[in-house]
């Protein structure tokens, strides 16, 4: 069967899996749509957590930015499994004891405010929105090559498939959906990274592959090549890292703190049966999340790898196909500066700006015309770092079907986090915002048709941002973190261990911590892009890392807040109390 027919067999059969689990799990109360009934096994919940954290930056673009960025792209290795593990111990399980259905729930509660709960809500809908968008990217992009749509045609149905488990199923739906989506989208990764270890090193675990000697002959281990070849081309060793010390310090942490403020990962914990039973499913979660970030090294050195051997100094006409397909697309350019029909792969943008491709023209030798002037360097090919794991098993002469199992896996990554970011908005809108607080009296059955209605809307809306993405998936990504870390998360972790934080604390200090991360992203990548250099830099932070930053700008605000403000009521300070102490401990001490 050729590869694209099994292309079409995998994903359709994936599609009508997951539609199918979403009709068999359509709920009836808003207690199902929000957190599936309570009642998920850990198990479960850990393998739907781990595909709900494992999204499209995770599956698709953190190992192509690893491929090209090296020891710097260290810092979404350490900062989203570091992260993860601060969320198990320090958030997790006092969440899950306060028992409330979102975050901005908590907040509101704990702070005895609506302003908190609604800026609580304002914050995640920048955070989720933020990210969503890198979703929808990532699964048009792979509509676009795989099914050969244009990548806005991918969006689209992207946002069809997610509507129907989203919509129908709630949280009880993305649940068991995401059980599916894990194995398909680990199976997925694992296989092709086993297959292009044994070819590159004759190791078949990707993980040892990736320190092991190259099969060729050459005497020379994977790291060691790649350290060589890329400087031969002019680039930095792949071992060795440019970016500051502060940088990837801030990077790392403002990664790491945000993963632990994230809602649609936080919520999964509410679907438990008690806070035990919270703490054994982040423990599962980090298992199953460990199988797919321990191989992401290997994957992105082999692709790297692959990459410069099929490209340079190859002439065009000899390249692999697979080349030409995504250069149709508009992420793979060549330009053909000198004119002898060979490309050139060395350090250098090998455009301004990314490939603006006039039309279907095709200059002599081949190359795609690209209207932008060429820089001036010797650089003639441009890649989409996004593509790498996706074209990764095609350049190494996979199976087709290997090819189409990728397909699959990339698409489960993507659009189990949609949908669970999808939830966590509606949710925030249907329960904290018009139940909790402009609409105390309507119905369990309107709130649910508010909460769908909610979720239709936002579906709309990130199909929007999928269209007109800001950047690469995992930059993207990055940004939603940082929102989170500056915003959310030192309001939460305040609440559990600060008794006497108070209301007006916490709100000035959420609007702070957002507005200073929002307004330098925004400076740094969208209103002076030019001036987004180290030298320009807040103590030399990258928009990436700010968040960070942002996450002392809220503390400080608050705590100043707080020192001019009335004190926390004495029946909050005893519910941050009661909560911080585990079940059953009063009984044990009275023995």
């Amino acid at each position: 069967m050729e590869t694209s027919s099994l292309i079409y067999l995998f994903v359709g059969a994936s599609f009508a899996l997951y539609i199918g689990i979403a009709i068999w799990s359509r709920v009836g109360s808003t207690k199902e749509f929000y957190i599936a009934g309570g009642g998920i096994h850990p198990v479960v919940n850990g393998m739907a957590t781990a595909a709900d954290w494992m999204s499209a930056a995770s599956f698709i673009s953190m190992a192509g930015l690893i491929a090209f960025l090296g020891y710097d792209g260290s810092v979404y290795l350490m900062g989203w499994t570091g992260g993860y593990v601060l969320l198990a111990l320090l958030l997790a399980p006092y969440l899950r004891k306060f028992g409330k259905f979102t975050v901005p729930e908590f907040i509101g509660e704990r702070y005895y405010s609506d302003t908190a709960r609604l800026v609580a809500v304002i914050c995640l809908i920048f955070i989720s929105f933020t990210y969503v968008a890198g979703q929808m990217r990532g699964v048009g992009i792979v509509f676009s090559r795989f099914l050969e749509v244009d990548i806005d045609m991918g969006v689209i149905i992207g946002m069809t498939i997610v509507f129907f488990y989203a919509v129908l199923g709630g949280m009880k739906g993305i649940t068991y959906t995401q059980v599916a989506q894990y194995c398909v989208l680990i199976f997925a990764y694992t296989v092709p990274a086993t297959f292009i270890s044994m070819l590159i090193t004759g190791n078949p675990v990707p993980q040892l592959g990736l320190g092991s000697e190259l099969a060729d002959g050459s005497g020379m281990y994977v790291l060691e090549k790649l350290d060589a070849v890329l400087v031969d081309l002019g680039f930095n060793a792949y071992t060795e890292n440019s970016k500051s010390m502060i940088d990837i310090f801030a990077i790392t942490a403002a990664l790491m703190l945000g993963t632990a403020g994230l809602p649609h990962v936080i919520v999964r914990f509410f679907t438990v049966p008690k806070a035990s039973d919270a703490r054994t499913s982040a423990g599962w979660a980090l298992v199953f999340i460990a199988i797919l970030y321990t191989t992401a090294p290997a994957v992105g050195a082999f692709a790297r790898i692959n990459f410069i051997d099929s490209v340079s100094d190859m002439p065009y006409s000899e390249v692999a196909e697979v080349y030409k397909n995504y250069e149709d697309l508009g992420l793979v350019a060549w330009k053909d500066k000198n004119g002898d029909g060979v490309i050139q792969y060395s350090a250098g943008a090998p455009f301004v700006g990314k490939p603006d491709f006039d039309g279907d023209k095709r200059g002599e030798s081949g190359e795609r015309t690209v209207t932008n002037a060429p820089t001036a360097n010797t650089n003639e090919a441009y890649v989409d770092r996004d593509i790498m794991v996706l074209a990764n098993p095609e350049i190494a002469g996979l199976p087709g079907w290997v090819v189409a199992l990728v397909a699959a896996g990339s698409l489960a990554a993507a659009l189990s986090t949609a949908a669970g970011l999808l939830l966590v908005i509606s949710s925030s809108i249907s329960h904290d915002v018009m139940k909790k607080t402009f609409m105390p009296h309507i119905s369990d059955a309107q709130e649910l048709r508010a909460a769908r209605l909610a979720a239709i809307v936002a579906i709309i809306i990130a199909g929007y941002f999928g269209i007109n993405p800001p950047g690469f998936v995992a930059q993207v990504v990055a940004f939603a973190f940082g929102l989170a870390a500056a915003s959310l998360f030192p309001a939460i972790i305040m609440g559990i261990f600060t008794k006497s934080m108070n209301k007006e604390g916490a709100i000035v200090g959420m609007l702070a911590g957002l507005v200073f991360t929002f307004s330098y992203i925004v400076f740094f990548k969208f209103v002076s892009p030019e001036l987004n250099v180290a030298e320009n830099w807040l103590f030399g932070i990258s928009p990436e890392g700010i968040g960070f930053v942002g996450m002392f700008v809220n503390i400080g605000s608050a705590f100043l807040v707080k020192h001019y403000t009335k004190d926390t009521p004495q029946d909050v300070q005893d519910l941050v109390e009661d909560i911080r102490v585990p079940s059953g401990a009063g009984a044990a001490q009275s023995h």
